[in-house]
């Protein structure tokens, strides 16, 4: 049963809520729709990023499904994020100012407003609407794109390199997403990566809850194995 059969009849003219992270953990961002996020006044700020993923039908060890391969960036300042950037609305269309800085950190691919998937509002004293974008590519277009991010204006500067995103959770309930989750990312990249997994059915909602609280149970002190042996 789909979420709007699960709600019932709206009333007549009546839109359906914009969808919700609802993961225990994390804290939720307000969303909003792209036309109301353009009727914001000129005090706003507009950032634009994009996850660009692929189906992968591998296995690591042979024996645990990679899924897809999501791509992120590892930034100048050491945290994790999305190509991508703020857009001046002055000069750029969201999807041309985008484009315009995947072309600095990519260097070969183009997203159109087909690719839009949500706006929220970030937390903090700014006035930043984050927009996001999420583009399906062949594994083969995606290896490609990695190829040309190290050819690119930025990288070594404001772009260290491109990594992927382990989808999967090993048997000690922390390898792979879970302590992929537990590193630090910029601003709103960390909510728009779960988001993204949960709205593209990529990973299901009970498994990144699952890898979100694995984060945040105390981890044990590590053995000194020199003081015991003394």
């Amino acid at each position: 049963m789909g979420a709007m059969a699960a709600m019932g009849a709206l009333p007549a003219g009546a839109l359906p809520p914009l969808p919700t992270l609802g993961v225990p953990g994390v804290p939720e961002l307000k969303p909003l729709t792209r036309y109301e996020a353009m009727r914001l006044g000129p005090g706003w700020s507009h950032s634009c990023h994009a996850m660009l993923y692929a189906p992968n039908p591998g296995m690591l060890f042979g024996r645990i499904p990679l899924r897809y391969a999501v791509l992120m960036q590892m930034r100048f300042d050491g945290l994790l994020g999305f190509p991508g950037g703020f857009v001046d609305r002055r000069y750029w269309s969201l999807e041309d100012g985008l484009n315009r800085v995947l072309g600095l950190g990519l260097g070969c691919v183009r997203l159109t407003e087909a690719d839009y998937l949500c706006s929220h509002l970030t937390e903090g004293p700014h006035r930043v609407v984050a927009h996001f974008y999420a583009r399906q590519l062949t594994l083969e277009e995606l290896h490609t794109i990695e190829i040309s991010a190290v050819h690119s204006r930025d990288h070594g500067l404001e772009v260290m390199g491109m990594v992927r995103v382990p989808l999967y959770t090993q048997k000690d309930r922390m390898g792979g997403l879970p302590n992929f989750l537990a590193n630090s990312f910029v601003g709103t990249a960390k909510f728009q990566l779960l988001f993204a997994l949960k709205i593209l059915n990529m990973v299901p909602e009970e498994k990144l809850a699952e890898a979100v609280a694995a984060t945040q149970k105390p981890k044990k002190p590590p053995i000194d194995h020199a003081a015991g042996v003394m």
